[in-house]
């Protein structure tokens, strides 16, 4: 079955300005590229390290809006692999996670 999850227009601006930005650090360009890569492919998941690299731009307070939108899309279209979480990390989870910091 077919992952439903694409880059959405918002969230692909957001990438492709945060890899255009000269002052982009390499976790926030890793976490853009991945999200700007499922703009159109519903197949694609995200790799183990741009989702490692999403998360860390997530929590660092010092990236751009741009880049964390970025990140945060990027971080949704992860598949988890563990046997009692079966799915992808809804975008609820990734808000919330936002909120907190």
């Amino acid at each position: 079955m077919a992952k439903q999850r694409v880059t959405r227009k918002r969230a692909a601006t957001a990438a492709s300005k945060t890899l255009s930005r000269k002052s982009a650090g390499a976790k926030s360009k890793t976490a853009g590229g991945s999200a700007l890569s499922q703009r159109k492919a519903p197949n694609k998941v995200t790799s183990g390290k741009a989702a490692s690299a999403s998360s860390q731009v997530l929590c660092d307070g010092r990236t751009s809006k741009a880049s964390k939108s970025a990140a945060g899309s990027a971080l949704s279209q992860r598949t988890i692999k563990s046997s009692k979480k079966a799915g992808t990390v809804s975008r609820r989870t990734v808000r919330k996670v936002l909120r907190k910091r």
